[in-house]
């Protein structure tokens, strides 16, 4: 075995089938870039990626683990997002949300605080 290898099974194998999935375009308004991971609640990505957070909340880029997306300075594109699973509890990242991404207060919160400290996409 190689460290880092995959060895999969023969077939074809089928990522988060049958959850909830949403497609938003996303622009870089910064003039650096801005790399994403798998596994991060996008709501609480960079403040200067522009894109509709309210329908981020609770989800994650389609992607498989342990990769990211890269948005250059100026680059608009259209990402995939599927929900969290498991506990579906957000804690640390940028703490916006810290808390069960089924309430609605957790919710409301989150999205008063992303307004107040100036993330795209939130009017």
């Amino acid at each position: 075995m190689i460290p880092g290898e995959y060895i999969l099974a023969d077939g074809v194998i089928v990522l988060n089938e049958g959850r909830e999935t949403a497609s938003l375009i996303v622009a870089n308004r910064g003039d650096r870039p801005i790399q994403v991971g798998s596994h991060f609640h996008f709501f609480e990505v960079n403040r200067l990626l522009d894109f509709d957070r309210k329908a981020a909340f609770g989800m994650r880029l389609d992607i498989p683990a342990g990769t990211a997306v890269r948005f250059e300075p100026g680059d608009e594109k259209e990402v995939t997002l599927v929900a969290f699973a498991g506990t579906r509890t957000a804690m640390g990242l940028n703490a916006l949300t810290e808390g069960a991404l089924d309430s609605a207060a957790v919710r409301e919160g989150a999205l008063e605080k992303a307004r107040a400290e100036g993330y795209g996409g939130t009017d």
